[in-house]
């Protein structure tokens, strides 16, 4: 069996926490860009990836796996060696996964309803996952202050994951700057694979604007 990484992305999509993330483990990949001006990501070849026609995914061989919080908890536990992820057993998997999934679950919610301008009643939060956007900001803050990284000692996949929201959510005005947040996003950036991967991608996205129209 094939043990090839084959990374489906477009530069200007999630899949720079992807990137990022193989960046991290350090394995050899191989990059299939996915064109929106021509919709690659709906082709038949691709949907038969990805049948929501979304990037990132990757294939592994034979193991296909997509959205960006499980692509990071696969990785790093294929690959135990990186120690990107607590040890089975440990119990700081918990925090782990916790705030690996706080990324997937409230902070993708509550900046997709603040970008769609959508206003949930405080008698109707309980109806939605991330209650409020101050609820999710405050509560991540509080997991931060005084603090390193998300889970123990050591980086990880979560940091990797909370931290590309935070950065891109920050740049772009969805998500509040506060001076934990930037310190947090600031540490996590000087990282040599974080800067590899922002690299490559930059340089894709000027490849395709460099291109005659």
């Amino acid at each position: 069996m094939s043990d090839e990484i084959v990374f489906y992305t477009n530069p200007m999509s999630r899949g720079r926490i992807i990137r990022w993330m193989l960046e991290e483990v350090g394995r050899p990949y191989r990059t299939v860009v996915l064109d929106w001006a021509t919709n690659a990501n709906k082709s038949p070849e691709y949907l038969a990836v990805n049948p929501m026609g979304k990037v990132p995914a990757i294939v592994h061989g034979d193991t296909v796996v997509t959205e960006c919080a499980a692509i990071c908890a696969y990785l790093a536990d294929v690959f135990p060696e990186t120690k990107l992820a607590p040890p089975h057993g440990s119990r700081l998997r918990g925090p782990y996964y916790r705030w690996l999934f706080f990324g997937a679950g409230p902070i993708e919610q509550a900046v997709a309803f603040g970008a769609l301008q959508i206003d949930v009643p405080e008698e109707r939060r309980a109806m939605v996952g991330f209650g409020s956007m101050a609820d999710v900001l405050n509560t991540l803050e509080g997991a931060l202050e005084g603090r390193e990284y998300l889970v123990g000692d050591s980086f990880t996949a979560a940091d990797l994951y909370i931290g590309a929201h935070l950065s891109w959510g920050m740049d772009f005005g969805t998500i509040e700057k506060r001076p934990v947040y930037e310190a947090y996003v600031a540490r996590l950036m000087a990282r040599p694979a974080e800067k590899r991967a922002s690299e490559i991608d930059d340089g894709l996205i000027a490849a395709a604007q460099a291109q005659p129209a």
